[in-house]
């Protein structure tokens, strides 16, 4: 399966300021004592929606005045995230939010999403496919006699292609770093990952607000099996069941951001995962997902607007607070480099549109934020994935997130994706910049526990550093039809394909 979700980078250092104005190129606020009269009347049977609200100031005052304004125009404070000023809102006032954009002491203020609050949608992001018992039993045949290895590890070529099988050999990874898979829940019940899982550091974040309850974090279904793939590509243990992670010493946890009805990662679930981060601990964040309902955020559209800056603020915070986030890159098969993107994928909630954007005012979020590690695809063959989105000084590296139709391994399976967990126990297959980012974390992960005081851009430096960039290849014509399929600009120290290279985890602790 090749996930949909894809993200991006700003490629600007912005500091943790949160007057966003000149980085993000948004216009001063016109100040107002008030919202107009005639926004607050509610509209009868007016649909709700969610904002988010950004304030001029992140202080108790500035805070206090804006929460006034917004209960005059007809919303209902969900939660106030202070440090950032962000507040998330609900409201069914049809001109709430250019309502609060004319209140003094309000930055951007927007709608989070297209459809109503208790909008119905599919979750279905295409067949899983699972590893057959009969499949399972071929694979732990063939690799029991390897000393060392874990009973399906035969078929995971990713480790073998960046050295992971034997970096655990040196160091596995430290059990005071923590990775956060922000994804939509981690079954911590699976056996090759319960070892490795922090429930402290875990929660439910969808609508904004974090639930902490004893299994908030899982997956609403057993179909939900996103995050947890990801999380077993990350820290699955060495304990002689199943595969092995990247970094199968280090914890991982679980911030669940999609939504319980349409399975959307809506803006104010992802700041309210940042946050939660942060504000616990953790040292890594992985984010195999792009903001819904829009892949590209258009800084000249309000709404748009409002969501980056309200996820940059997070994700800033996060940085702020010692945390690196990791980010994949996308599906799309974009040059994230070009002047014109074509897209008509969003909004994916309601109604999709076709439109040219321009990749370097139209945002994929959060993987085009500053400071965000953006993580390209590549196949057994070291090669960019087929789908996998690129651009000259967007990408910073690449990793291993499986071809299925151009690069095939010769393992027992001879399958070209990423073999995994799922949940229930199982273990299955997937494809994409969604486990592309998560080989990325996981090397993160182990520099982290080398160096356990590096801050966050330290470790981004040490993560390209030690990267091995192939260059840019000769031909990218991957069916044989005398077209490129994409085009690799720059050399063998950067380009578009792999930033500054594949990640090295032998590397990373030898």
């Amino acid at each position: 399966m090749t996930h949909l979700r894809s993200r991006r980078r700003l490629g600007l250092a912005v500091p943790l300021a949160l007057s966003l104005t000149a980085s993000l190129g948004l216009l001063p606020a016109v100040a107002s004592a008030g919202p107009p009269a005639e926004h607050v009347a509610r509209a009868v049977d007016a649909p709700a929606l969610a904002y988010v609200v950004n304030t001029t100031r992140p202080d108790h005052r500035t805070i206090g005045s804006v929460r006034k304004a917004i209960a005059a125009a007809g919303g209902t404070v969900v939660v106030v995230y202070e440090r950032i000023g962000v507040i998330v809102v609900h409201s069914a006032q049809p001109g709430f939010a250019k309502a609060i954009r004319a209140v003094r002491g309000v930055r951007s203020a927007g709608a989070t999403r297209t459809a109503p609050l208790t909008a119905a949608g599919s979750t279905d992001e295409g067949p899983v496919q699972l590893m057959s018992e009969r499949q399972a039993a071929r694979t732990r045949g063939a690799s029991a006699g390897a000393a060392g290895s874990e009973p399906l590890e035969a078929d995971q070529w990713n480790l073998r292609a960046i050295g992971a099988d034997r970096a655990a050999k040196i160091n596995p990874g430290s059990g005071r770093v923590t990775v956060a898979v922000i994804d939509n829940g981690v079954d911590d019940t699976h056996p090759d990952l319960a070892p490795n899982f922090s429930a402290a550091q875990s929660a439910n974040c969808a609508g904004g607000k974090a639930d902490t309850r004893a299994g908030a974090w899982r997956p609403y279904t057993s179909a939900d099996s996103h995050g947890t793939h990801v999380a077993g590509e990350i820290a699955a243990p060495r304990n002689g069941v199943g595969i092995a992670g990247v970094a199968p010493g280090v914890k991982v946890s679980a911030i669940k951001v999609s939504d319980p009805v349409n399975g959307r990662y809506y803006p104010e679930s992802v700041v309210c995962a940042f946050v939660f981060a942060a504000d616990h601990g953790v040292e890594i964040t992985n984010n195999s997902y792009f903001v819904d309902p829009w892949l590209y955020n258009c800084m000249d559209d309000p709404d748009q607007r409002a969501v980056v800056h309200a996820v940059n603020r997070a994700q800033l915070y996060a940085q702020h607070k010692g945390a690196l986030n990791v980010a994949s890159s996308g599906n799309s098969n974009h040059d994230l480099d070009s002047d014109a993107i074509v897209d008509d994928t969003g909004p994916n909630d309601s109604t999709p549109v076709e439109q040219t954007v321009d990749p370097h005012e139209c945002f994929d979020v959060p993987t085009q934020l500053p400071g965000v590690v953006t993580v390209g695809a590549t196949g057994v063959q070291n090669v960019k994935s087929y789908y996998s989105s690129y651009g000259y000084g967007v990408v910073d590296v690449a990793a291993p997130g499986g071809d299925r139709l151009y690069q095939v391994p010769q393992t027992p399976s001879r399958n070209g994706r990423i073999l995994s967990t799922l949940p229930g126990g199982a273990y299955g297959f997937l494809q994409g910049t969604s486990m592309a980012a998560p080989h990325a974390a996981g090397v993160a992960a182990l520099l982290k526990s080398r160096y356990p005081h590096a801050a966050p851009d330290q470790l981004r430096a040490l993560l390209k550093a030690l990267a091995d960039n192939p260059g840019c290849p000769d031909s990218y014509d991957l069916n044989g039809d005398g077209t490129q399929d994409a085009v690799c600009e720059g050399g063998r120290r950067l380009n578009g394909f792999y930033g500054f290279g594949i990640v090295n985890a032998l590397d990373a602790v030898d």
